[in-house]
């Protein structure tokens, strides 16, 4: 049997008959040999006077999103940067200016996450903004967490943002480079492992941040100190990671699908909730690895 996508195709299907490839009818009356075009019309592969010909439109410019009005992964790349690249301007700016405003940030965060996520169609202001309260949130949390890393001794603290920073950026091209080469495939197995490790973590750290009102601690949670909070730390990593596997996958097949080009807005967003929760998991193991309390 033939591939389906030649034999089903006006141009490459063949007749198939006796002895072969089978001649075809004698033309009818009016109609033109087979192999020729009708009189006023251009052969195939020809275009009629003052049309561009299949030649000239394979040689020219690529279509752009403008053109087909659909998602490419230029759309996502450079969404996806322009949000980063205002994420990391407001932390650093709120690092230095307001730290203390981190609480708020957290909150607006969450809310604007969960407005967009549960939103049918994107919009970029209310994406924008959840960036920008994640921002404010990242600046003051991280200057937090690098406190608890101060010397005594000497008044240095340990550059754990900037090794988490690192971390973050690695642990992406990881996951990019397993998706692409194909050792990592999204299988409803693994989608199905995801969502129930994910249910577990999520229940562990509403769990978590229940006992801290009753219990002391270091400020991670009683659950999430020590020995104990590092391996914590380590499972909640190569979950963001396996999400952001999931996140790839999401985006290909969008692009693949050809949906609008304004969901590249929903793509960036996806990835910037991922990426912040993966900061965040490989923050707090380093200010726990390196806390002096």
């Amino acid at each position: 049997m033939s591939n389906p996508v030649f034999s089903n195709s006006a141009v490459f299907g063949e007749r198939r008959g006796r002895g072969g490839v089978q001649q075809a009818p004698p033309p009818q009356y009016g109609q033109a040999p087979y192999g020729q075009a009708p009189y006023g019309q251009a052969p195939y592969g020809q275009a009629p006077y003052g049309q561009p010909s299949l030649e000239d439109m394979y040689n020219g410019p690529a279509a752009t999103t403008r053109d087909t009005g659909r998602m490419t992964y230029d759309d996502v790349i450079m969404k996806t940067g322009g949000l980063l690249a205002l994420l990391v301007v407001v932390a650093a700016a709120t690092w230095f200016v307001a730290p203390g405003l981190w609480p708020i940030g957290m909150i607006v965060g969450l809310v604007l996450g969960l407005v967009n996520a549960f939103k049918k169609n994107p919009s970029p202001a209310l994406i924008v903004a959840y960036t920008v309260a994640q921002g404010v949130f990242l600046g003051g949390i991280s200057l937090a967490f690098q406190g608890m890393t101060i010397d005594s001794a000497t008044g240095t603290a340990e550059p754990i943002v900037m090794q988490a920073v690192l971390g973050t950026l690695a642990t992406f091209g990881a996951a990019l480079f397993l998706f692409r080469s194909g050792k990592v495939r999204v299988t409803p197995k693994f989608t199905r492992w995801l969502l129930i490790a994910m249910v577990g973590y999520l229940a562990f750290s509403l769990l978590n941040v229940v006992l801290s009102f009753f219990i002391a601690s270091e400020g991670f949670g009683p659950l999430r100190n020590g020995p104990v909070g590092i391996l914590v730390g380590l499972v909640a990593v190569g979950l963001a990671a396996a999400s952001l596997i999931m996140d790839f996958d999401f985006i290909k097949r969008g692009v693949e699908q050809g949906i609008p080009a304004k969901f590249a807005w929903t793509a960036a967003f996806g990835l910037i909730v991922t990426l912040v929760w993966l900061y965040l998991e490989i923050l707090r193991i380093l200010a726990i690895f390196n806390s002096n309390d």
